[in-house]
């Protein structure tokens, strides 16, 4: 992979750079109407939706907005919160409250990115992104993704690796 596109930094971006990862800037226009931002964002980019991965917070406490973790999963498919938990080891995990998703990561949901959160969590990205070359990964804003190698995201989160999706 090449050197980056330049486009407006984000945290994602300065985090990345900081950290020496090469990345491939993409944007593409967000519609305020798109239904699912994974969805749009595949669509837009002409690349299947195995190959582009949200960012989903999750909790694994009493509460949603509690002992918050990442999960890194494919746009075309479904996050396994028993799946989750268990690579968390924790018996169950949910689905973060929004509020807390965006006060913790200090994204917006939709542009949610797992790197340069401002405040770190626990990362868990689906394995199945190992197949693949590169994934496109949220750049912090919504019409921004981040082309990637796995193994440069993994090392920019400090994830681990867990089959997560149903």
């Amino acid at each position: 992979m090449g050197k980056k596109k330049q486009a407006a930094s984000t945290p994602a971006t300065a985090a990345l750079d900081a950290a020496g990862i090469s990345y491939v800037a993409h944007s593409y226009t967000h519609s305020d109407s798109a239904e699912s931002y994974g969805a749009e964002a595949a669509q837009q980019l002409g690349v299947s939706g195995d190959r582009v991965f949200k960012t989903l917070m999750v909790s694994t406490g009493s509460n949603a907005t509690e002992d918050l973790a990442v999960a890194v999963v494919p746009v075309a498919a479904m996050l396994d919160l028993k799946a989750i938990g268990t690579a968390l080891g924790k018996k169950k995990a949910q689905m973060a409250d929004k509020a807390a998703a965006q006060r913790r990561s200090g994204y917006v949901l939709g542009g949610i990115s797992p790197f340069g959160q401002r405040q770190r969590s626990t990362t868990v990205i689906d394995s199945s992104a190992q197949q693949f070359e590169t994934v496109f990964i949220s750049g912090g804003r919504r019409g921004f993704s981040l082309e990637i190698a796995p193994q440069d995201a993994a090392k920019a989160t400090n994830a681990m690796w867990a089959s997560i999706t149903s």
